[in-house]
């Protein structure tokens, strides 16, 4: 599928591939999701070299300064190999929500870090209800002594074991809206009162953690943007992880779908291969036009995000709701043209259904995002 990318996107879409081919085989895969760390420190000083970690950071924080479109032309290669590690949560997460939200200052202080790889950041959004909208957030944060004092507990927060800082997301106060009351702190990792517990999870290569924090006492600097205005900055990057994750269930997806095709040319079922089989072949047809589907409405709306566009945050919506689905319909219909071996542990296929189920929830399902667009189109 065409849709105009510059000669400098497909640049970064071919070196990436030859990146991840040579460096995040499957047995490279396989190998991080038995460790606590997911990814060696030699792998994570790569994608610094690269410039993946600062890719969409500004140039005077040592960033490339690229744009959402260019995210997700890179995002498509990392799923298609299933590349493990904090990326997400450091890049997309919590590096993005500094400089978001961040002073001069604290851009300052951590991005240049992030961008060389000696630091790594995570978003703790999530709470035990579960919810991505702002109803979502009631960890407390109360004014004291010139500083904060943040109670609660995050769940579900992505590497947060790794982090040396987590971005909080608090309610700082009752607003008249759900959304007018959200603050947002600067977590170092090893500050008094702070609790991080993994968890487990379906998707192995990434890590999701339990985050308590117990009077967690914070200096006025920790802020990061106004008081009490945290939510529109918070959405913000939420929106764009969503979009870049969407990317990457669509390069997952297709990935799948190749692996099928090959097989299908290759195993032998009656004397001839099963693609042959006009069943066969509508199952392939289907998980191509699923996987077309999320591309469109993903590169979309990137592109209306990067545009301030006004129908943006419909978009954005609309994007995950088709890759969730396009995720879990292409995964399943790939593992049943496999037949039992597809849920093997030595076959492929397994990684990629487990990074979708995980993907198909994270910043919210299909079903939600429909929620959304039909109360932004007032349905």
């Amino acid at each position: 599928m065409d849709i105009g990318f510059t000669e400098e996107q497909e640049l970064l879409r071919d070196t990436a591939r030859k990146f991840l081919d040579s460096e995040c085989d499957s047995k490279f895969v396989r190998r991080m999701m038995a460790t606590d760390e997911a990814v060696t420190p030699e792998f994570w000083a790569q994608l610094a070299e690269n410039g993946w970690l600062g890719i969409t950071y500004p140039e005077e924080t040592g960033g490339s300064a690229l744009g959402l479109i260019d995210l997700v032309v890179l995002m498509e290669e990392v799923g298609r190999a299933v590349m493990p590690g904090p990326f997400p949560a450091t890049v997309l997460l919590g590096g993005a929500a500094i400089a978001a939200a961040g002073s001069a200052a604290t851009r300052q202080q951590w991005l240049p870090r992030i961008a060389a790889g000696d630091a790594k950041a995570t978003l703790a959004a999530t709470e035990p209800n579960a919810r991505w909208d702002a109803a979502g957030i009631t960890l407390a944060a109360r004014e004291e002594r010139g500083g904060f004092v943040l109670n609660g507990v995050k769940m579900f927060v992505p590497d947060a074991h790794l982090a040396d800082v987590l971005v909080v997301a608090a309610r700082s106060r009752d607003g008249s809206t759900m959304e007018d009351g959200i603050s947002l702190f600067l977590v170092p990792r090893g500050t008094a009162g702070v609790e991080v517990k993994l968890l487990p999870s379906v998707d192995e290569t990434r890590k999701l953690c339990e985050v308590r924090l117990n009077n967690v006492a914070l200096p006025a600097a920790a802020l990061l943007g106004e008081l009490h205005q945290g939510w529109p900055a918070l959405a913000g990057v939420i929106d764009r992880a969503a979009v870049a994750l969407s990317a990457e269930m669509c390069g997952a997806a297709q990935r799948v779908l190749d692996m099928t095709v090959d097989y299908a040319k290759m195993r032998v079922a009656f004397g001839k291969p099963i693609g042959t089989y006009q069943g066969v072949k509508h199952k392939c047809a289907d998980m191509l036009v699923e996987i077309e589907n999320a591309k469109s409405l993903t590169y979309y709306a990137a592109w209306a995000v990067d545009e301030g566009e006004a129908d943006a945050v419909m978009a954005v919506s609309m994007a995950k709701a088709a890759a969730s689905d396009a995720g879990r319909k292409v995964c399943a219909a790939g593992i049943q043209l496999h037949g039992g071996i597809g849920m093997t542990w030595e076959h492929d296929l397994q990684l990629y259904l487990k990074r979708a189920k995980a993907s198909e929830i994270a910043f919210g399902d299909a079903t939600w995002h429909r929620e959304r667009i039909a109360r932004l189109i007032g349905a």
